[in-house]
């Protein structure tokens, strides 16, 4: 289900707070777009945070690879890369708006980026809102291969560590399913949402620097798998 905003509200930062906790999210039709719709879809991409699968490849490269992976360093240039155009993709639901909201967000400490560096050259990451318990994934980029699923699996191993509940994908693609996200109604979405929000997640509990071999055991000892 989706609507177009009303043109004499205001959307704040806290209006956009409100929406997320109602299971609702904003997207616009194109960045030259000026409104935005929001989207409440019927079925709900989820990843569970007690059953993150890392395919063994991606694992080996975690732990091999000379990439460094850090958090909350860019904002603006993981939007813009969530943004660009790519192989498949030309356009994007990213306007100014967008930007601007999220990036106001940010500064509060709602908004969180995972970013994968190769030397000093931003490669992937991905951004998103906390609010609770619940980790409300927005988008995600690659300039390198895997750099995306990389992110990926460093912020679910965040979350884990944090407490969080939750971990909304809004929707199921494979470049996800591979990681064990599965789809939900919404009844259930906003049963498993309204649980989350009465917990307090800790983004940066986990430490910005932390090796990815701690990382890979945060995942596979909350699976109940040895490494």
């Amino acid at each position: 289900m989706a609507s177009r905003d009303d043109i004499m509200i205001e959307i704040t930062p806290q209006v956009l707070l409100k929406a997320y906790s109602c299971g609702i999210f904003p997207m616009a039709e194109s960045a030259d777009d000026p409104a935005l719709y929001w989207i409440e879809p019927q079925h709900r991409g989820l990843l569970p945070l007690n059953s993150v699968h890392v395919p063994g490849r991606l694992a080996r490269t975690i732990r091999t690879a000379a990439l460094d992976v850090r958090i909350d360093t860019d904002f603006a240039g993981v939007i813009e890369g969530c943004a660009s155009s790519r192989p498949g993709r030309n356009s994007t639901w990213i306007n100014s708006r967008i930007r601007s909201l999220y990036g106001e967000l940010f500064d509060m400490g709602h908004c969180h980026t995972v970013e994968v560096w190769n030397g000093e050259r931003l490669v992937g990451g991905l951004y998103g809102v906390a609010l609770g318990g619940a980790f409300f994934g927005e988008s995600m980029f690659s300039y390198e291969r895997d750099a995306s699923k990389i992110a990926l699996v460093y912020l679910a191993a965040r979350l884990v560590f944090g407490g969080f509940r939750l971990l909304d994908t809004q929707f199921v693609t494979d470049h996800l399913r591979q990681f064990g996200t599965i789809e939900v109604g919404r009844e259930e979405f906003h049963r498993q949402l309204e649980a989350s929000l009465h917990v307090t997640g800790d983004f940066l509990a986990l430490s910005k620097q932390a090796h990815p071999v701690e990382v890979l055991k945060i995942l596979s000892t909350a699976s109940g798998l040895s490494d």
